[in-house]
């Protein structure tokens, strides 16, 4: 009898991110995103005005590799750079009005992907696989999972939709 494979799970959960990164990216692409503007783009949908080094700590990632994203963005008219009014040394990050405007096209690229991602599973499946993909990032990260019942209902009603 073989020896089950002790890696199998993280080798799946590596090659499906790769893959949905992927996807993606090529839909992001036809918008004029690359990977990862995207996220900083809907950071700043959500709260607007942010620091870059607030940015690089909401997505993870460090302070250069989000200065250079925002300093890519801002020469393609999408963000704009002002200075702190309390600290004239520090700059927050604001969409500008073609910003604005390509937040419904990243949007939709993501959901379509997901949609990609999901075909074939049922709404119960659906939900499951968003608490245990919950539960992983939960214990990846050392924090304890957030799983609102409504949240993981919402996130399967939009992949569906």
């Amino acid at each position: 009898m073989a020896k089950p494979d002790r890696t199998a799970t993280m080798s799946r959960l590596h090659s499906a991110a790769r893959l949905a990164r992927t996807a993606l990216a090529a839909r992001l692409l036809a918008h004029g995103f690359y990977a990862g503007q995207d996220q900083i783009m809907l950071a700043l949908e959500e709260e607007d005005g942010q620091t870059p080094g607030k940015l690089a700590g909401r997505l993870g990632v460090r302070p250069p590799t989000i200065t250079k994203t925002i300093n890519r963005l801002q020469a393609q008219g999408f963000l704009e750079k002002r200075a702190s009014d309390a600290d004239a040394r520090q700059a927050h990050i604001y969409l500008t009005e073609l910003g604005r405007g390509t937040i419904r096209d990243i949007e939709k690229s993501v959901r379509k992907t997901e949609k990609q991602a999901l075909k074939g599973l049922d709404k119960k499946e659906q939900k499951a696989l968003f608490k245990m993909l919950a539960r992983i990032e939960a214990n990846l990260s050392g924090e304890q999972p957030i799983v609102v019942e409504e949240a993981a209902e919402e996130e399967v009603a939009e992949a569906s939709a």
